[in-house]
């Protein structure tokens, strides 16, 4: 019998320097907004809104950026994360230009690095990921690192190569997109009336609501963004429940942020993400912020805001990290990135 289907790489499949050039391009429309909004409470105005979005300066309203980086991200599945154990985290993210309806978008990844973990099985790939459009520009890039399994436990290990990341993104790498004006900002169409200087470095806020995680609305999330990871779908591969897609507990988490952050409008820098638990059906998300940094930008009226964003299922606010310095038991994502607020 011959076999025509492709079972996904392993780690010792990869090689520093690869090139992998994903599958699939995927013209997005107004249906992945329409979709987006239904599987989430998102409610920025900004993508809400072709009026609004005008009225700051953008031709029409964007695909939400968390959107549009599911898109990119799914490519890679088959490519990087088919064979997953974990995806273990994110750095370098910045959001290069909006995407909008009618836009095709492909994405490709450089293998940056490879560490084979101690137990022979599995091992950790660094790859750096760009989503472009029809025209061949870029629109995001981003690093994530993900531990994958062996084929074969005897195979040789790679040399160990660990790429040296930015903690987190200056203001100065952020990529603002070209005509956005902030000056006539309609706070009341917006939602809240909190502006860039009414948050101060330390704060912390509490979202309040929380939603509880549904298994057809992951699967469907899932699908939509063409992520076909078997630890989301197959039960026999992993028996104890389907692992919930980390990038619906992120976008959940930043729908859920709307109440108190309505006008952290735009997503343009990803500095540092963890899963830092795993997420199943029956689940409930409830999230907090930290601002951690703030920035003036040369755009009209735009500040940068850089905002810790954590995830919980058992509702605790203000703490991640126990006495030993690991994860609480109950936080499931930590992500940290810069968000562009009228000044």
């Amino acid at each position: 019998m011959t076999t025509k289907t492709n079972p996904g790489r392993f780690f010792e499949d990869y090689q520093l320097g690869q090139v992998i050039a994903h599958a699939v391009p995927r013209t997005v429309g107004a249906g992945e907004r329409a979709l987006y909004h239904a599987l989430y409470p998102a409610r920025h105005a900004l993508y809400s809104s072709d009026e609004f979005a005008r009225a700051c300066g953008l031709p029409e309203s964007p695909l939400d950026d968390l959107a549009a980086f599911h898109v990119v991200f799914g490519k890679t599945v088959p490519d990087i994360s088919l064979n997953a154990v974990a995806n273990l985290g994110y750095a370098e993210g910045r959001w290069l230009q909006p995407v909008y309806a009618g836009d095709t978008l492909r994405s490709s990844s450089e293998v940056i690095g490879l560490k084979q973990n101690s137990n022979g099985n599995t091992g950790v790939v660094w790859v750096r990921t760009t989503g472009t459009n029809q025209r061949g520009e870029a629109v995001m890039e981003y690093v994530r690192w993900v531990m994958v399994r062996k084929r074969d436990a005897d195979a040789p290990a790679p040399a160990t190569t660990v790429p040296e990341l930015k903690k987190a993104l200056a203001v100065e790498d952020l990529t603002l997109p070209e005509g956005l004006d902030f000056s006539s900002y309609d706070f009341t169409l917006a939602g809240e009336p909190h502006r860039w200087g009414d948050y101060q470095v330390g704060e912390v806020i509490d979202h309040v609501d929380g939603v509880t995680i549904e298994e057809a609305e992951h699967m469907m999330a899932t699908r939509l963004w063409q992520n076909t990871a078997k630890v989301h779908f197959d039960l026999t591969f992993r028996p104890e429940g389907r692992l919930i897609y980390g990038g619906h507990v992120i976008s959940m988490a930043r729908a859920l942020s709307f109440n108190g952050l309505a006008n952290a409008q735009m997503i343009v820098g990803l500095n540092g993400g963890a899963h830092a638990n795993p997420c199943f059906a029956g689940d409930t998300i409830k999230a907090w912020s930290e601002v951690l940094d703030k920035a003036e930008t040369t755009t009209p009226g735009v500040g940068a805001v850089r905002l810790r964003l954590v995830a919980t299922k058992d509702g605790h606010v203000g703490h991640a990290h126990g006495e030993d310095g690991k994860y609480l038991p109950g936080v499931l994502l930590d992500l940290d990135y810069w968000a562009l607020m009228p000044l």
